[in-house]
């Protein structure tokens, strides 16, 4: 209950506060919110496993989104950017829907 009362919260906020993207920021906002949903993901398919640990989960989190952002990064700086951009979606979407695959898994088959 309380990861869902913290997400109407932050709509909320977001819808009242209206905040910008920084235009320096703007190609990697998607990057990074698909490497966070790629842990999120993760973290569902660990709790449905009984193998959730919140500290894997919050350094898993932070990685992914710190290492895409990096290799964006880097792909800008060598004139690659939108080649790594697909990589890195393609990468994590991936993993996204293996997790997604394992939750539907997990959850028909529990009697």
């Amino acid at each position: 209950m309380i990861p869902v009362v913290g997400l109407l919260i932050g709509v909320i906020v977001g819808i009242i506060l209206d905040p910008t993207v920084p235009l320096w920021m703007q190609p990697y906002l998607p990057i990074a919110v698909i490497a966070a949903l790629d842990a999120v993901f993760g973290a569902i398919r660990a709790n449905l496993e009984d193998v959730f640990d919140d500290k894997i989960f919050i350094s898993s989190f932070a990685s992914n989104v710190l290492i895409a952002a990096v290799i964006v990064f880097l792909g800008d700086q060598l004139g690659v950017g939108s080649q790594l951009s697909t990589g890195v979606v393609v990468v994590l979407a991936m993993r996204i829907f293996a997790n997604a695959a394992a939750i539907r898994r997990n959850l028909f088959n529990r009697k």
